[in-house]
């Protein structure tokens, strides 16, 4: 199953799940839809070498996702035990971040499914491994776009504010604003000073570089009293609804500074498109070892990416925290800021 918001690879982490699954261990692969809505509820597709032909660059998921978790129902993991057993399934293999994660380590602690975990968002903040799939190609959609805002920015002499995803970290920010030259990167992990930022950007222009790019993570946050925000939306999960920062920072720059400043707000587009070859030989190699994870009977566990191989991890250790941005890295970036 594929569980939380969707982002490229996932076809191809499926696809090399069957392949190993059939080819090698001669099982049969079932695929519940729409993530644990679909395992709660037991509604599933049967998976097979052929039916997954064509998809390992296909971006989305061939079985779909949903916010939807056991833990949203009273009774919850009880469904979970009873549409395990109706499919006839001796194992399941749970494919998706924090929360669906924590989801797949409860039904396994509670004995009603032997899971094991397959980390899945392009945020790339799973614990205890180096890197998740998706990641790479968000950030390459990422520069890509920084890099075509460059040029429109130096024409018309603008300030260019990009918001990025990136909730409860800023990876994607941090590794995209590097890549793309942006002038500064604001993440969740270092709350900033707007003024400081506006000065920063001010020197640029005094200096004559009157264009400047500034990333911004989506859950980046202004120093307590520095900026004032509106308060929040909360969705039918029980998220907070983000969003809005590149705004709220476009707005300050261009009202401390006359600048010129406008807002791109990258959004779904990170999430969609096919995957990059990076993403797509990371995906096959977390699939085979879901699959063979499965096999050892290795339940509760996670299979991650660390120094170049793949390992196995306690599932419930995997997402007790986030994973944030490395404070060497952040360093990097400091370091092009004006």
């Amino acid at each position: 199953m594929t569980g939380g918001g969707d982002c490229p690879g996932l076809n191809a982490v499926i696809r090399a799940i069957v392949r190993k699954a059939e080819r090698h261990y001669g099982d049969s692969v079932i695929g519940f839809l729409d993530g644990w809505r679909g395992v709660l509820e037991g509604e599933f597709i049967e998976l097979d070498v052929a039916s997954m032909r064509g998809t390992l660059p296909r971006g989305g998921t061939v079985l779909g996702t949903s916010r939807m978790s056991p833990r949203m129902r009273e009774d919850g993991v009880e469904h979970v035990r009873a549409a395990v057993e109706s499919a006839g399934a001796d194992a399941l293999i749970v494919i998706g971040g924090e929360g669906t994660l924590s989801a797949g380590a409860g039904v396994n602690d509670a004995g009603a499914a032997k899971v094991v975990g397959v980390p899945k968002t392009i945020d790339n903040d799973i614990g205890l491994t180096e890197q998740t799939f998706g990641f790479d190609t968000a950030v390459g959609i990422a520069t890509a776009a920084i890099d075509r805002l460059h040029t429109t920015a130096e024409s018309h002499d603008r300030v260019m504010v990009v918001e990025v995803m990136g909730r409860h970290v800023g990876h994607i920010a941090t590794w995209a604003g590097i890549a793309g030259g942006a002038t500064l990167t604001l993440i969740p992990e270092e709350p900033f000073d707007i003024e400081a930022a506006v000065e920063a950007i001010a020197r640029r222009h005094q200096r004559g570089r009157w264009a400047s790019i500034v990333v911004v993570a989506e859950g980046a946050r202004p120093k307590e009293g520095t900026m004032a925000l509106p308060e929040p939306e909360i969705d039918e999960f029980g998220h907070v609804r983000l969003g809005g920062i590149g705004h709220a920072v476009a707005a300050e720059i261009e009202a401390r500074t006359g600048y010129d400043t406008r807002v791109t707000v990258l959004g779904h587009i990170q999430r969609g498109g096919t995957p990059s070859a990076f993403d797509r030989v990371l995906c096959s190699w977390y699939g085979v070892a879901a699959i063979d994870a499965v096999h050892d009977g290795d339940w509760g566990s996670m299979v991650a990416y660390q120094g170049g191989e793949m390992v196995r991890v306690r599932l419930a250790d995997a997402v007790a925290e986030l994973k944030p941005v490395s404070p060497a890295l952040y360093d990097v970036a400091k370091t092009f800021f004006p």
